[in-house]
């Protein structure tokens, strides 16, 4: 008999059933933090875009969260100033795929599988998140530049956000170009990146099959963990039902793309409490 959707929100707010082990991305020349099951042959994995100003460590629960349910989690600590590329952001994320994949993690029997990739992001690191997955970005008008793939690349299965930001090249164009599956989460109290102009509409120019789930009594920052000086710039703060949901969602979205199980198929396709469905075309069409 297939669980019920609040079950199954419920089982994977808590942490898995995987000892989790921390590491620096450091050792492999890029600065950031992994997280990682304490063992695991062929597993998936993700690299995870940090906010505007923020670092990796303001999202340790998250990353934890997704590692001890046997999911590699790294986040790359680079483009934390003010003015950030965000093109060179995309390219350390598909960096950080690379060591994922290319670099061994730790002493034991530790892998993760080329074929079981994803990316995730929150604000700024959203929006690299869609760059990365389309694989480069388009050379701006009247400038000569490389050709730009037409689909993703094709070692990234998944790609899921929280309260993602535009960016420059603009993520919306890139996300035309990816045809994997798209989760995006939009916070309705947000007034840094507004849903409308920016996960809608990221979400509503996606290549591939997508959704976007509005989290009610959420700010553009309720995903992050701890205190920091960038929340006097910021509206928001930090916020455990938003974390307990995102974890939930993102976990249940990535086992389900990139472990291939349907288990969780029945939360992702439905309404949750605190963060309805917005946009869906396979609902649409049905």
């Amino acid at each position: 008999m297939a669980s019920k959707p609040k079950d199954l929100l419920q089982e994977l707010s808590h942490p898995g059933p995987h000892d989790v082990l921390r590491g620096n991305l450091a050792l492999a020349g890029l600065p950031g933090a992994v997280f990682t099951p304490r063992e695991g042959l062929g597993l998936p994995g993700i690299a995870f875009g940090h906010g505007w100003l923020q670092p990796p460590g303001r999202y340790r629960g998250l990353l934890h969260h997704l590692a001890s349910w046997g999911i590699v989690a790294a986040a790359p600590g680079t483009q934390r100033g003010p003015l950030p590329s965000h093109r060179l952001f995309a390219a350390d994320l598909l960096s950080t795929l690379d060591v994922l994949t290319g670099v061994r993690l730790g002493p034991g029997n530790l892998s993760v599988d080329p074929s079981r990739l994803g990316l995730a992001g929150h604000s700024v690191g959203g929006g690299a998140a869609v760059l990365a997955a389309a694989g480069g970005t388009a050379p701006a008008s009247g400038t000569r530049g490389p050709a730009v793939p037409s689909k993703v690349e094709p070692r990234v299965q998944a790609v899921a956000t929280f309260a993602a930001a535009q960016t420059m090249p603009a993520a919306t164009e890139a996300a035309r170009r990816v045809t994997v599956p798209g989760l995006h989460l939009a916070a309705d109290g947000d007034l840094v990146a507004p849903a409308i102009g920016n996960a809608e509409a990221i979400a509503k120019a996606w290549g591939g099959p997508v959704q976007l789930r509005i989290l009610d009594k959420s700010t553009h920052l309720a995903v992050t963990e701890g205190s920091h000086w960038s929340q006097r710039l910021l509206h928001g703060k930090p916020h455990f039902g938003t974390q307990r949901l995102v974890r939930a969602l993102f976990t249940a979205f990535f086992l389900t793309h990139l472990t291939g199980t349907k288990k969780y198929l029945p939360l992702l396709e439905a309404d949750v409490k605190r963060a309805p469905i917005e946009f869906d075309p396979s609902r649409e069409a049905a």
